[in-house]
C-alpha cells in the first residue's frame, strides 16, 4: 500500500516536470538578432581557400561563442543577458564582414542568392 502511494506520487511529479519545462519563454530581441547572425556564420571557406583569414575567422567565431556562454553564466539580471546577446551578435557580424572584405580584396567572390519576382 505504502509503495503504491509512493509510486503514484512519483508519477504525478514526473508528469508535472515536462509541462513546466516546456513552458514557452519569449526570446529577447537581442537574442533573436544574434540567432539570425549565428545562422549567417560562414561554414566553408570562400573560394575553397583555407588561408590565415579563414582560420582567424573560425577562431574568432569560436571565441565569441565561448564568451557568450561565460557572459550568460555570469549575468545577474536581464540587462546583463541583453548585453551579452547584443555583443555576441555584433561580434559575429563584424567578424563575417572582416573575413569577406579580406577575401574580396584578394579577388574571391562572396556567394549571393537573388530571388526574382519578389
Amino acid at each position: 500500500m505504502k509503495q503504491t502511494i509512493m509510486f503514484r506520487a512519483a508519477a504525478v511529479a514526473l508528469a508535472i516536470v515536462p509541462a513546466t519545462a516546456m513552458a514557452v519563454v519569449p526570446a529577447m530581441y537581442e537574442e533573436r538578432v544574434a540567432r539570425v547572425e549565428e545562422n549567417r556564420i560562414i561554414q566553408s571557406p570562400l573560394g575553397g581557400i583555407e588561408n590565415k583569414h579563414w582560420f582567424n575567422y573560425r577562431a574568432n567565431v569560436n571565441e565569441s561563442q565561448k564568451e557568450l556562454a561565460t557572459d550568460l553564466r555570469k549575468a545577474s539580471d536581464i540587462e546583463d543577458q541583453r548585453d551579452a546577446w547584443e555583443e555576441y551578435g555584433s561580434e559575429l557580424r563584424h567578424e563575417r564582414g572582416t573575413y569577406t572584405k579580406a577575401m574580396v580584396k584578394r579577388g574571391y567572390r562572396v556567394p549571393s542568392v537573388y530571388i526574382e519576382g519578389l
